[in-house]
């Protein structure tokens, strides 16, 4: 630092720094003469600095300038490890994130002829003020965690691509990626980048999170991913703890893999698994490069870096793939509602004050209904080429149900139903089905892979009847539980019904498929006795009776303010599976599908009105707990 340096930083001429410094300075206000004395002290002046001495004489001794104690605490071990071992002593500077500070660091180790320096610059700004100083002083400086050409640093784009590694070789391919602003944040999300791209795997930008912006709690909940990389270990235990307070399982709900900062964070809980960061290796490789070239050795010192996982607590399986598919086979429909105070019938018009549209058809409505209640669901169907297909395929993605078997048909529109729904919550529907006509056994052939890993097929009758038995007929082939829906059907074939396992008629339905006076008992007697396991008529609010070979039994529906009942049957089917998936007994699944069904009706709508797990079972753990496992 020259004599006109410190007098540019106090604001005063050369001349009267000289004074003052030489102690000619009796016509110098005592308040000057302070300022510029402090000004010299916290830069470390000394008279005839600019005639520069460093590298003359060595002093075996290096300085290290950090941004904060944070950084210089990861870093200060591995570097006086290194300089012991080389005979060299260390004097350690903080800079507290003040450029200013920075400058008055590097201007002390200028000062305390130190043979160089490693250095850890605020910014760019004040690496390019301060280093003028260095070089002038003829010091040599080696750069660290900051983008700069002649810089060293970490390698965070590789640590990044190892934790999404991880993450890719248990199976994942929607994996998050959780960042927050620091250096390593960029270098760390190209490494995810690079590894999905690396594997073929999609970047989803929405799947893209900045803590700042608050963590992902809604799309964690709706399983819209199954891994999640972290930056920062600090922000992977809120994450952890905030899954926890939710009672989400971590691995088993969500697959977590987090840096982690050297062994100062080396704790049992929560269990992680983490990358460590070889803070301590790469510091004793500066110390390492930086004598090298003050010793001008020939051997060019390599950096021994572990960069390895260092457990796997929280790697597990997909969630999506460790239970079972269920297949839902059936219509596909835009359904459009309208609400009257008394439904219409013949010779009386009525008027509808709004109608409301949602994405809905059996189909539909019974994969969304498993979809959330946890269950990785595949829906099998047909819609257009119109604009309402667009509506529907969006719409069962984002509720987390794989389309792949839904087929585009050209120059069909995609079915639609007209639901009216009456004040106290009844409701009748028309159907114009469209392109859920155009479905063929050939297109359940095409679609036998689904099969294979598939737990349950969900059926329903408004399609062709030769689609339905070879679904039906596949479904027997790769041991799935078959449940069919006898809707807009009046006969079900006898080769149908011996592949059926459980049929869920309504009272219209039953009576539809089995014409006559026989009562309910006797018409369920009558289709077991064609080869169905167990027949299941829901009656309303009435509740629901079951029949099987070995028993009988009637279940009472719970007791809601019914606004809307369309979308029942459907529920109490979605929930009946899911539940027996969940391996509940057949009476504990129909009890609970009970419950699924009278909430589904207090709401307008079908997949709407639909409620989740987390929303149905501590509603029965109020009403009924000993029901849940």
């Amino acid at each position: 630092m020259t004599i006109n340096e410190i007098a540019k930083l106090a604001g005063v001429s050369a001349s009267t720094v000289s004074k003052i410094m030489n102690n000619k300075d009796s016509s110098i206000s005592a308040e000057t003469r302070e300022h510029v004395l402090q000004i010299a002290k916290e830069y470390h002046y000394k008279p005839y600095a600019s005639v520069n001495t460093a590298g003359t004489v060595k002093t075996l001794c290096i300085g290290a300038v950090f941004r904060n104690t944070v950084e210089l605490g990861m870093s200060a071990g591995g570097i006086l490890e290194a300089a012991r071992s080389e005979g060299y002593s260390v004097l350690f500077y903080e800079s507290v994130l003040s450029p200013e500070q920075e400058l008055k660091n590097i201007t002390s180790l200028i000062n305390m002829n130190v043979d160089g320096i490693i250095w850890e610059p605020i910014s760019r700004d004040s690496m390019e003020e301060a280093a003028v100083y260095l070089k002038r002083a003829e010091i040599p400086y080696l750069l660290t965690n900051i983008d700069a050409d002649q810089a060293l640093n970490l390698d965070y784009q590789k640590m990044g691509y190892l934790a999404t590694e991880a993450l890719v070789n248990a199976n994942h391919t929607d994996i998050a990626c959780l960042l927050r602003e620091g250096t390593r944040t960029n270098g760390f999300y190209q490494g995810y980048r690079q590894c999905l791209f690396e594997h073929n795997i999609p970047v989803n930008d929405n799947l893209i999170f900045h803590e700042e912006d608050d963590f992902p709690v809604s799309k964690m909940a709706n399983h819209l991913f199954s891994g999640i990389v972290v930056s920062h270990y600090t922000s992977a235990v809120r994450l952890y703890q905030l899954a926890d307070s939710l009672h989400y399982n971590i691995p088993y709900d969500l697959s977590l893999v987090s840096l982690k900062d050297g062994d100062r964070l080396n704790l049992e809980y929560p269990p992680l698994s983490t990358l460590t960061i070889p803070h301590f290796e790469f510091s004793r490789y500066l110390v390492q490069t930086l004598i090298h070239t003050l010793e001008k050795k020939k051997e060019v010192p390599s950096p021994e870096l572990p960069l390895n996982l260092d457990n796997t607590f929280s790697i597990d399986i997909p969630y999506n793939t460790r239970l079972k598919k269920i297949l839902s086979l059936g219509s596909i429909n835009i359904d459009n509602y309208m609400n009257f105070k008394e439904l219409p019938h013949t010779g009386k018009t009525v008027t509808a004050p709004a109608s409301v549209i949602h994405p809905g058809g059996k189909c539909i409505n019974e994969a969304i209904g498993a979809a959330k209640l946890g269950h990785n669901v595949c829906a099998i169907g047909c819609v257009g080429d119109d604009a309402d297909a667009d509506l529907l395929y969006e719409y069962a993605k984002g509720c987390q149900v794989d389309t792949i078997g839904i087929k585009r048909s050209k120059g069909q529109k995609t079915g639609q139903a007209y639901i009216f729904v009456q004040e106290d919550g009844d409701s009748m529907i028309t159907i114009m089905s469209g392109a859920n006509n155009s479905i063929t056994p050939q297109d359940i052939i095409n679609n036998e892979r689904l099969f294979t890993n598939a737990s349950f097929c969900m059926m329903q009758t408004e399609i062709p009847m030769e689609a339905v038995i070879k679904a039906a007929e596949l479904a027997k082939k790769h041991g799935l539980t078959t449940v069919l829906k006898p809707s807009a059907c009046t006969f079900l074939p006898t080769k149908l019904l011996k592949l059926i396992d459980i049929l869920v008629p309504n009272l219209d339905e039953l009576n539809e498929i089995c014409p006559g006076s026989d009562n309910m008992e006797e018409k369920t007697s009558f289709l077991l006795s064609k080869g169905i396991q167990t027949v299941i008529v829901t009656l309303g609010s009435k509740g629901c009776y079951i029949r099987s070979r070995e028993f009988s039994c009637s279940l009472p529906a719970i007791d809601v303010i019914s606004v809307d009942s369309s979308g029942a049957g459907d529920a109490f089917i979605s929930t009946l599976v899911s539940y027996l998936l969940y391996d509940y007994d057949l009476i504990s699944a129909a009890k609970i599908a009970t419950y699924a069904a009278g909430l589904s009706t207090t709401r307008q709508g079908t997949t709407t009105a639909l409620v989740d797990r987390y929303t149905l079972e501590p509603y029965i753990r109020r009403m009924e707990a000993h029901l849940l496992k």
